[in-house]
């Protein structure tokens, strides 16, 4: 039986500046599907989406939703008709409710006579957020009360109604602990049983595996290929699928391929009997040339002891230590060559609407500094450097950042810190939202950096990349450590899950 179509794309061109983003893209969407997009970053997959949703114009091409020709004049405006798009970098509204946000820009329903009925709106509000599951948001906080994960899941909330005909979802499992992402699949699944629409980007090949019906692969701005559920479950689909995104074969070799565990005997950073919050009595000693790993599940503590080295935590006692210094602000912990990538790369590591090039110069700026002037030939000269270093993509240094895609957004936030020489870097979900390439590029970073006696502690979600790349790996559960284990062949996730949970 033939699948009825509701989205049609015919000749999709897409330029920003010279940059080419989309090249005659022709793709088509079907009801009752989850559609996976598959690309590199930078391959054209958000491009394509946001266009659909309202977010942006095409240059050229045609769109038809439900046989009708399809020009949307923004979100807003698509969300009216049936289409919404939850997107990977935070979009709520701060300093308004929980409620406030979910209802953005639809209180015209909640008005009568002029008057806004709040009681309703907080009412309503809850009783979405009640069949979500996710009862322990209220609609009437301050959505400032809430971290980033609840925060996306108060945008799923307000993108997906009775009325949701095509529902899109770019690369926001990345934010969500794993109850989010249960919530999240339970929706698409549900929605595809309803005979709506699903796209579903991910750079997870796992889950696109799991959760896509159809998939379809971008590289460079064109579709390079789409994928039948029974070509998905081939033995050899990874292989295919990896080909289709880069146009080569990628070896397996991803994360490291020694079990060297050994470091030199200098030690690097000391967090000694720290306690704050939940925290208590928390100690490590980390070595040059050492990796320690921090895993477990969202809310375990791991980010939180990330802050805390790097001194965005005020301890209630213990201390950090650098080199016999003690450490007790970033500004402090920067000087002394710690470096710091957030998990929250659009909102803490990276400063959006700078170029490239500031970004990468400023934990270096009093180095460049002499005689309190700045030499401009010195900052084009590093940043150009780290640039060609990390193959970040962009026409030149002066490009903003927000126009990245997260994988050349990402290698900023690590080139900054090589930039400015630091010997000790907290990695929090390093590789969060990037490609397969980017991340094996990524990883032969990171095992350099150990070979040249840095130090590093990996915070991730990702057990496997735990195993694949630390030395030591600490688990956590409800702030407290659970659980240590060696860097080994025979180390497994199953023997680790149990530790979590």
């Amino acid at each position: 039986m033939s699948k009825e179509q509701i989205i049609d794309i015919k000749h999709m061109c897409k330029n920003f500046g010279p940059t080419k983003a989309l090249r005659d893209v022709d793709v088509s969407f079907y009801r009752g599907e989850i559609r996976g997009l598959v690309g590199e970053n930078g391959s054209g997959k958000s491009t394509i989406t946001s266009i659909l949703a309202g977010m942006q114009k095409a240059t050229s091409g045609e769109m038809f939703y439900k046989g009708q020709p399809w020009n949307p004049k923004n979100m807003v405006d698509a969300q009216r008709h049936g289409i919404s798009m939850v997107l990977q970098e935070a979009n709520t509204i701060p300093n308004c409710t929980v409620a406030e946000n979910i209802f953005a820009g639809r209180f015209n329903e909640f008005t009568k006579f002029g008057l806004l009925d709040m009681k309703r709106v907080n009412r309503e509000a809850q009783q979405m957020l009640d069949s979500f599951g996710i009862s322990h948001i209220k609609a009437t906080d301050n959505i400032n009360k809430y971290g980033f994960e609840d925060r996306k899941l108060v945008e799923i909330v307000r993108c997906v109604s009775d009325e949701t005909e095509v529902f899109v979802v770019d690369e926001t499992t990345t934010a969500l602990s794993l109850e989010g992402r249960q919530i999240l699949y339970k929706l698409i699944h549900k929605l595809k049983d309803n005979n709506k629409s699903v796209i579903f980007i991910s750079h997870d090949m796992d889950e696109i595996l799991e959760q896509c019906t159809d998939l379809t692969v971008l590289r460079d701005g064109e579709i390079k290929g789409n994928l039948t559920r029974e070509e998905m479950d081939a033995p050899d689909a990874v292989k295919r699928i990896r080909f289709l995104m880069v146009g080569r074969e990628i070896g397996e070799a991803y994360y490291r391929e020694d079990y060297d565990t050994s470091h030199q005997k200098e030690v690097a950073l000391e967090l000694q009997n720290i306690s704050f919050g939940p925290i208590k009595n928390f100690s490590l000693t980390l070595h040059k040339g050492e990796i320690v790993g921090f895993g477990g599940l969202s809310g375990c503590g791991m980010h939180e002891i990330g802050r805390a080295a790097f001194g965005l935590e005020k301890l209630a006692s213990g201390k950090v230590i650098r080199e016999g210094k003690e450490i007790t602000t970033p500004l402090q912990a920067i000087n002394s060559g710690i470096g710091y990538i957030s998990k929250n790369r659009d909102t803490e590591a990276l400063i959006l609407q700078g170029s490239i090039g500031d970004n990468i110069v400023l934990p270096s700026l009093p180095a460049l500094n002499h005689m309190t002037f700045i030499n401009p030939a010195d900052e084009k000269k590093l940043s150009n450097g780290e640039i060609d270093n990390f193959r970040i993509k962009c026409n030149n240094g002066k490009q903003w950042v927000n126009t990245l895609s997260g994988g050349n957004k990402q290698k900023v936030s690590f080139s900054k810190w090589t930039a400015k020489g630091s010997d000790v870097i907290i990695m929090d979900c390093p590789t969060r939202g990037v490609d397969i390439g980017v991340k094996q590029f990524m990883y032969k970073v990171i095992a350099d950096m150990k070979k040249e006696g840095k130090a590093i502690i990996l915070i991730s979600e990702e057990l496997a990349e735990l195993i694949g790349m630390v030395d030591k790996l600490i688990i956590m559960k409800d702030f407290e450590v659970t659980k240590e284990f060696m860097r080994s062949p025979d180390l497994k996730e199953t023997d680790i899950i149990e530790y979590m949970i």
